[in-house]
């Protein structure tokens, strides 16, 4: 090694070891502490204002009414008289069966019925001629009875063939399968030519959807509240805002349909802990269909003066939910809630809080107890013109 960097190499060492010398001797300079900078966050007013309790849940839409048609009388499919998905009144025909057997029956039936009346006819005849010869002791009593017996017998068959006749014209106008109340029908399960049983082939499905049914399921602990808003003597219950749903199609929050409660399930599920409950939409114009999944929103109560807070604001730790507050020194300290609830955007605390304070809604992740923060700017909206 040249003797010029062993001389630039002792002259290094001689000034850091003076450095250390100087900075561990005593009485010397003390090294100098690093002060935090404060915390960049977005803050939050906690108000007090009154909160409607919103449960917001999922349902699925259900037929008002809703029946399979199927025959009272084994057949043959003639002819179908609706197209799928036609909208139907009440007593409209859908399906007709081959009747010509059916007309046959009553054809006999009724022959049978005026064969009766004859004989019954004769029988009265011969029991008044009896009489008169057994007023003139050519015959007897007991033959006059034998008459009279005869005569009771033919009206008896009389009577039960005029019920056959009854039952072949039911069972002809059982050929005609028509509507039992308006609604939408739905595929053709049979088609013409195709041999049906009595009470067990489907032909075809009929909804009732104005009005339609949304069934939704809720906590048991909601069950009281439910129960007292729809008591009979509930009178602030009759007007329209009571127990109000709300219902939406999710993906699309632009239209919404308004309903209301007017079925409690009677009894609850004891593995889920849940009661059904059913509300009622008028879907006029038929938007929804029955079997489709819903978003609604289920106006249960009305909290006057509640505590209200951002829900950004709320955090959850170990313990529970929590937040950072803010006092005058902007320096945080983190405080336990208990939460009640929420609807548009913003949390109910029932403990914990006060109004007119002051929480952190953004930039939590960066603070500790007793951190400084300052308030930045919120972010403009996407779109905003600069």
């Amino acid at each position: 090694m040249k003797k010029s960097h062993l001389i630039i190499l002792g002259a290094l060492a001689a000034v850091g070891g003076l450095a250390a010398y100087w900075t561990l001797m005593p009485g010397g300079p003390a090294p100098v502490a690093k002060i935090a900078s404060p915390v960049p966050v977005l803050l939050g007013k906690v108000t007090s204002r009154d909160m409607p309790v919103v449960l917001e849940v999922v349902g699925r839409a259900e037929a008002y009414e809703t029946v399979t048609l199927k025959s009272r009388v084994d057949g043959q499919v003639a002819s179908l008289l609706f197209t799928e998905g036609q909208a139907v009144k009440q007593g409209d025909e859908l399906i007709r069966l081959d009747a010509i057997d059916f007309q046959l029956r009553l054809r006999q039936a009724e022959a049978a019925v005026a064969r009766d009346q004859a004989q019954l006819a004769k029988a009265k005849a011969d029991t008044v001629r009896y009489a008169a010869l057994r007023d003139r002791n050519f015959v007897s009593e007991e033959k006059v009875n034998e008459m009279r017996t005869n005569e009771a017998a033919q009206a008896a068959t009389l009577s039960a063939d005029k019920a056959a006749v009854d039952l072949a014209r039911s069972q002809l106008s059982y050929t005609s399968i028509r509507a039992p109340f308006a609604g939408r029908v739905g595929a053709k399960l049979v088609f013409p030519g195709g041999a049906i049983k009595a009470n067990d082939t489907g032909l075809a499905v009929i909804n009732r959807v104005r009005p339609l049914l949304v069934s939704f399921s809720l906590p048991e602990k909601y069950l009281g509240k439910l129960k007292s808003s729809l008591a009979p003597g509930n009178a602030a219950c009759r007007q329209e805002t009571c127990l109000k749903v709300t219902v939406s199609v999710p993906g699309d929050s632009t239209r919404r349909f308004v309903g209301k409660v007017h079925f409690i399930d009677n009894a609850v599920d004891a593995a889920t802990g849940t009661i059904v409950v059913k509300a009622r939409l008028d879907n006029q114009d038929e938007t929804l269909t029955p079997g489709q999944f819903l978003n609604l929103s289920l106006d249960l109560d009305n909290l006057p003066g509640a505590i209200v807070v951002p829900n950004e604001a709320i955090q959850q730790g170990p313990e529970g939910p929590f937040v950072f507050v803010v006092n005058a020194q902007q320096q945080v300290e983190v405080r336990k809630i208990e939460a009640a609830g929420g609807y548009a955007g913003v949390t109910v605390i029932s403990k914990g809080l006060q109004a007119d304070e002051v929480v952190v809604t953004d930039g939590q992740l960066r603070l500790t107890p007793g951190a400084t923060v300052v308030a930045r700017p919120a972010a403009a909206p996407a779109g905003a013109v600069k």
